[in-house]
């Protein structure tokens, strides 16, 4: 408990002048693997804020592509929506496809900002380079087959190239990021990366973390060691928590078990402690991960806003 008072402590400094936002993430994908658009967009942003219990709180949303789904290189619908919902969002590009995937998002991007202007560069938080590259990349991802990823070096080279084609657009000097786990942030060859970004986003799913005692009770403890642990390598930027949560339904992970329960139990421990004080993203206000047919992160029902348990903070 005192380390997790310290914490907050500390982002409350870090975070003293800056705005602190709270949203969920959104993929270009349904659960069924149907292309999302405009409207599922704008309904998903509506039925976030106005969520019982929150106030109106969830009013900020994290991609993870800048590209339509469906599309070669269209701005990604979310734009339009975030504008017409007054939502702010962090950007996404995805950085572990190769150069000619990352190319077309930057021009995705660029092509948004040159379209819709202000409206949609003013609600920019920041821009995110990928999502958990380096720990797919790593021996640790490697082992638990968690898919293609990308190098620090590759990281580092995207950054540069970004901060290159943005010059003299509405994206120059937006704040730029990458979102990893603390295993793969506090690895000396992604050093690099730390130095080259504005922020950093922080990955931590305490559920799976199965090296280690982790039922819904160690959860809290589990959580903050692991944010210390990005912080540490963090030289001082801002550390956005970018996913977190604890599912409803699902599979048991060493000591962690699913139930409706314990998936309150962590928002009222971890997300009650984080909103307001930090910038955040819980996963996730719906399911939408078709390589997780068995379990469910979500908040809600995908046809329905009513929460599976009560949000009050």
């Amino acid at each position: 408990m005192q380390l997790r008072q310290h914490l907050i402590s500390l982002s409350l400094a870090a975070t003293a002048t800056a705005q602190i936002f709270q949203g969920f993430n959104y993929g270009s994908t349904n659960n069924d693997g149907s292309c999302r658009g405009y409207d599922d967009f704008r309904g998903f942003f509506e039925r976030a804020k106005g969520l019982p219990g929150t106030d109106g709180h969830f009013t900020a949303a994290r991609l993870y592509t800048s590209i339509q789904c469906g599309s070669a290189a269209d701005p990604i619908s979310a734009f339009q929506a975030a504008i017409d919902t007054d939502t702010h969002i962090l950007v996404g590009l995805w950085a572990s496809a190769g150069r000619t995937v990352y190319e077309n998002e930057l021009n995705a991007l660029i092509a948004g900002a040159n379209q819709l202007g202000t409206a949609f560069t003013d609600r920019i938080i920041g821009i995110s380079v990928g999502s958990e590259d380096l720990y797919r990349s790593s021996a640790q991802g490697q082992a638990n087959n968690a898919g293609a990823g990308a190098t620090g070096v590759e990281i580092e080279g995207y950054i540069g190239w970004m901060r290159d084609w943005f010059r003299g657009t509405l994206l120059e000097g937006k704040p730029i990021g990458h979102v990893d786990t603390w295993t793969a942030w506090v690895l000396p060859e992604n050093a690099g990366v730390a130095s080259s970004v504005d922020f950093l986003g922080h990955n931590s799913f305490p559920y799976f973390e199965t090296t280690k005692p982790n039922a819904i009770e160690q959860a809290a403890d589990n959580f903050w060691s692991a944010v210390q642990q990005t912080e540490s390598v963090a030289g001082g930027k801002p550390v956005f928590v970018t996913e977190t949560g604890w599912p409803s339904v699902g599979p048991q992970q060493r000591d962690a078990v699913a139930t409706v329960e314990n998936a309150k139990s962590y928002y009222s421990q971890i997300g009650c402690a984080l909103f307001g004080q930090r910038t955040t993203f819980w996963y996730t206000l719906v399911d939408a991960n078709t390589a997780q047919t068995d379990i469910s992160f979500a908040l809600t029902p995908i046809d329905s806003a009513v929460p599976k348990f009560d949000l009050a903070c």
